[in-house]
């Protein structure tokens, strides 16, 4: 089930808010009961089988959590060590043995398979928040959740089940035991959750049409290559962080607060700042998880050197089993060295620099997400080849842009720019416009709803890009 679909907006999401609501705020334990039965059914509409998997996952850390921490030092860091293997084993089972079975079928002319007809969806997002718990309880940073169906609503909340972003156990696990549903958290929340919907829906679908078409040519025109390389950055990061701002606006419907995960991440001047706004949550849990535990930058320049790039290969494997998804990450990885040993960053300070530097990070953001795109690393070369080649007409580009695609592809950019929160700001200098502009801010989600809905009626189903990883 996805959040964009009829199903969820005029069915699911309704009756499990309601149901919700009327349960009074002293029965939290009922409500989360609710929210829980609510997830698996949420999970189980697009994935009958794997929900199994999901529960299995939920139960066996729970357990061995709880009989860690009755253990001595020693053996609680093997008893961690074992749910990590476990979890890693398991996301690697479904999302990469089938690739490297490939790999090695393909080297060594052999028929190696195994029985994994697709990757469970969002397991790559439920699996870290599982090892979240897990090391954080080994920590001493939380402790053991004792019951079930808590750390079970934790793990499944079908806000962020499916795509994130990524929470952290310690982040939530009060509002599990005392959280209360407000007249006014729900109209932030449904206000966000349209203002997300309208993100997917109207402009990300939109763009989709030009990349998929300019990535799915023969011999794309320069202008059509530049085209779809363009268009996929704005339908990536309106895909995904119209994700986050349901996911966001969800919660808050029930109750919760989820940390922001995007934070105009084409405004950045460099990739250092680039990867401070995009997909905040997997950053920060790498960084917490994997970066600072290998040693940070706490043992010089060599090993910083290797930790990063560490951390952004497995950034671009946690993404996908494809070489495609490796070299993005290792690109991004490179060029976050190349900024930090030449100094880059402090001239990115400096006004009139600005704006060279925030072209260069856009372009290599932009060739990144082209390589990320791409089924292999074979077509992206050729495909960057056309983007620079600079050949052949228009016309295979121009038939694309209708009025209406120009008109969402030009909201893309402008919103790809903190125009809200700039007008918020100006707004909140006088209290009668600050007012004003609110109460505009929850008017035009009426009509912005309609259509959405009116899109997704005459459109074919697009589900959510990060539903693959």
């Amino acid at each position: 089930m996805v959040f964009s679909s009829t199903v969820f907006l005029f069915m699911f999401l309704p009756a499990v808010w309601l149901l919700h609501t009327l349960i009074p705020a002293r029965f939290i334990k009922a409500r989360n009961i609710l929210l829980a039965a609510a997830s698996l059914l949420f999970y189980a509409y697009g994935e009958p089988i794997y929900i199994f998997l999901m529960l299995g996952s939920v139960l066996f850390n729970w357990a061995m959590t709880l009989i860690m921490v009755k253990q001595k030092e020693a053996t609680q860091s093997v008893i961690c060590t074992v749910c990590v293997a476990a979890n890693l084993a398991a996301l690697a089972f479904f999302k990469y043995v089938p690739w490297l079975l490939s790999l090695v079928n393909s080297a060594f002319s052999t028929d190696f398979s195994v029985a994994v007809d697709s990757i469970p969806v969002g397991i790559s997002f439920y699996t870290f928040q599982v090892l979240s718990y897990v090391v954080d309880v080994k920590r001493g940073k939380t402790e053991a959740q004792k019951s079930f169906g808590d750390l079970l609503l934790y793990i499944s909340f079908f806000p962020q089940l499916i795509a994130g972003p990524i929470v952290k156990y310690d982040d939530i696990k009060e509002q599990i035991a005392n959280r209360s549903v407000t007249i006014n958290g729900t109209a932030l929340g449904i206000r966000r959750f349209i203002y997300g919907l309208s993100k997917k829906v109207l402009i990300s679908n939109t763009a989709a049409v030009v990349a998929v078409a300019a990535f799915g040519a023969e011999s794309p025109s320069s202008l059509l290559a530049w085209s779809g390389a363009i268009c996929y950055c704005i339908q990536l990061y309106f895909d995904f962080s119209g994700y986050s701002d349901m996911a966001i606006g969800l919660a808050s419907m029930f109750g919760f607060s989820l940390l922001e995960n995007f934070n105009y991440p084409y405004c950045s001047v460099s990739i250092r700042d680039f990867w401070k706004r995009w997909h905040i949550s997997l950053t920060s849990w790498f960084r917490e998880y994997v970066y600072f535990p290998l040693g940070g930058n706490r043992h010089g320049k060599a090993r910083t050197v290797i930790n990063r790039l560490a951390v952004f290969f497995l950034t671009g494997l946690w993404h996908g089993a494809n070489f495609t998804f490796i070299v993005w990450g290792m690109w991004q990885g490179l060029l976050m060295m190349l900024e930090q040993f030449t100094g880059a960053e402090k001239w990115t300070k400096k006004p009139l620099l600005k704006p060279f530097f925030h072209i260069y990070t856009l372009l290599a953001v932009c060739l990144g997400f082209v390589v990320f795109n791409s089924p292999s690393m074979g077509f992206a070369v050729n495909y960057i080849g056309r983007m620079f080649s600079f050949v052949g007409g228009a016309a295979d580009a121009l038939y694309l842009f209708s009025p209406y695609t120009i008109m969402m592809l030009v909201f893309g950019i402008v919103f790809s720019l903190p125009v809200v929160p700039t007008v918020k700001k100006l707004l909140s200098k006088n209290q009668t416009l600050a007012t004003i502009g609110d109460t505009a801010s929850y008017v035009i989600t009426l009509p912005l709803f309609a259509l959405c809905v009116m899109t997704l009626a005459s459109t074919s189903f697009n589900p959510f890009i990060y539903y693959n990883f």
